[in-house]
């Protein structure tokens, strides 16, 4: 059995509906914002604290998107989880993650504060989302851009690419006999 890492991470939209992603270090997907949850953190508490520091952005968050599984061996979650290769002499695999994915609008005109660095943010409308999306990530945005909320399910590489439906923050559960099982 692998290790288990808890994570968070939201889809931050802005007023013109955008959503806010984030490229770590020399990497080329895109992933979400967000990070570790710490002992006897709530995830709410969490995505706010990471947001704030991995972007600058202070953030409501509105509600969970989902709960989105990713198996080790297919690498970071949010952008904040991005793994390099493992150091020589590390052994082991790399662990599981469960991501709480927020749907989360941001507060004010501009960033609150400066980001921690690492992170190169950009907005994107959701029609014009990057191709390079980690697999987290392009699976949350597809559920949240289809207004989808609390959603369960694995994470792997192979999702289609995220397409509008309801503008972020608008919520449309789909009824119960005809939400998604994964």
């Amino acid at each position: 059995m692998s290790a288990f890492t808890w994570a968070v991470a939201a889809v931050v939209t802005d007023d013109a509906g955008r959503v806010l992603l984030c490229r770590q270090g020399r990497g080329e997907r895109h992933g979400l914002p967000g990070g570790r949850l710490r002992p006897a953190e709530s995830p709410v508490h969490a995505v706010t604290r990471d947001i704030r520091a991995e972007t600058g952005w202070e953030v409501e968050v509105v509600d969970l998107v989902g709960l989105y599984h990713l198996a080790g061996r297919y690498g970071a979650a949010p952008a904040a989880l991005a793994r390099p290769a493992p150091a020589a002499g590390r052994a082991g695999p790399l662990p599981d993650v469960l991501v709480h994915v927020f749907r989360a609008r941001t507060r004010g005109s501009g960033p609150a504060g400066d980001p921690a660095g690492g992170c190169r943010l950009s907005w994107h409308h959701p029609s014009a989302l990057p191709e390079a999306l980690t697999p987290t990530t392009r699976t949350a945005l597809t559920d949240a851009l289809a207004g989808r909320s609390g959603v369960l399910r694995d994470a792997a590489p192979g999702v289609p690419a995220p397409t509008a439906g309801h503008p972020p923050g608008q919520r449309s559960t789909p009824p119960a006999d005809r939400a998604p099982r994964h």
